[in-house]
């Protein structure tokens, strides 16, 4: 079985602009997310999780407790969120947009070589999806 906890370096988008587009991120927003390709480190330690995503721009260092509520910092907003382990190779994080009550969610797939993230959101079919390949 494939281990969550390493680092990540991103390598391709799919649908991302896209994706961003139909839940309204304004254009400068998506283009710069679009060319980002940062760095993302993993570690688990029993029930808590440590993402800490590195680009040119900034570092991002999101700590939660898997099951538990907590406050999700995204750019712009902050959304609540619950994460949960599947499979023990899956994080399935599902959020709500504060005063909308509107769902997203965040699909981390982990293989031996690499992590894919799908984002979902309850206003639109479209997915957009970004590939990291494991470096460590």
């Amino acid at each position: 079985m494939p281990s969550i906890p390493g680092k990540y370096q991103h390598y391709k988008n799919e649908n991302m602009e896209e994706y961003f587009g139909a839940i309204g991120v304004p254009y400068m927003g998506r283009k710069m997310m679009g060319l980002s390709s940062p760095l993302m480190e993993i570690t688990v330690e029993g029930d808590n999780v440590s993402i800490k995503t590195t680009s040119m721009l900034r570092t991002i260092e999101n700590k939660f407790q898997v099951g538990a509520e907590y406050e999700d910092p995204m750019p712009g907003i902050t959304l609540k969120s619950v994460t949960k382990i599947v499979n023990g190779n899956e994080l399935v994080t599902e959020s709500v947009i504060p005063d909308t009550g509107v769902k997203s969610g965040r699909h981390y797939l982990f293989t031996d070589d690499e992590c894919v993230i799908t984002f979902t959101h309850e206003k639109t079919p479209m997915a957009g999806k970004r590939f990291f390949k494991r470096v460590q």
